[in-house]
């Protein structure tokens, strides 16, 4: 199943495209670069993504050779656990996920771990769950809303 990657399985443990992750990622550090190219502080930026796109989010960021404002990663996890070791890492960024209770396709405890590994690693992780499938809900938007505002007024 590819999107932002390859899936080869959603058992944690199993093989992993780490090659179409880090490709994935490096889109997103160009779209960035161009952001700050049109005069978009960095500390203006949050890089965010559902699903797939929330674990390239997480790559993102545990990749990031620039400060950026926050993470946001919803009905997500983290694909590449083995880059929460690099030695420079960055984790001043603070860190809002959310995720179904009801999700069929990324189990919530898959979410919980990543959103605990994360704070574990020296992220300020903000937890939300909401009683929903794979999706967003109304008070997730609110949630959103009053996270980016905080996030965004520093």
């Amino acid at each position: 199943m590819r999107a932002w990657y390859d899936i080869v399985t959603l058992d944690r443990g199993g093989p992993v495209d780490s090659a179409g992750i880090d490709e994935s990622s490096a889109a997103l550090e160009t779209l960035i670069d161009r952001e700050q190219e049109r005069g978009i502080e960095l500390a203006r930026i949050v890089v965010a993504g559902f699903s797939q796109g929330g674990a390239i989010a997480i790559n993102t960021i545990l990749r990031a050779e620039k400060k950026l404002a926050g993470l946001m990663g919803l009905s997500t996890w983290l694909a590449l656990p083995d880059a929460l070791q690099r030695d420079n890492l960055d984790t001043s960024a603070p860190v809002f996920m959310a995720h179904g209770q009801f999700d069929p396709m990324i189990p919530i405890q898959y979410g919980r771990a990543s959103a605990e590994r994360l704070a574990a690693a020296g992220f300020d992780v903000e937890w939300h769950d909401y009683p929903m499938a794979h999706a967003v809900c109304p008070q997730e938007i609110d949630d959103i809303r009053t996270w980016l505002s905080g996030v965004l007024a520093a």
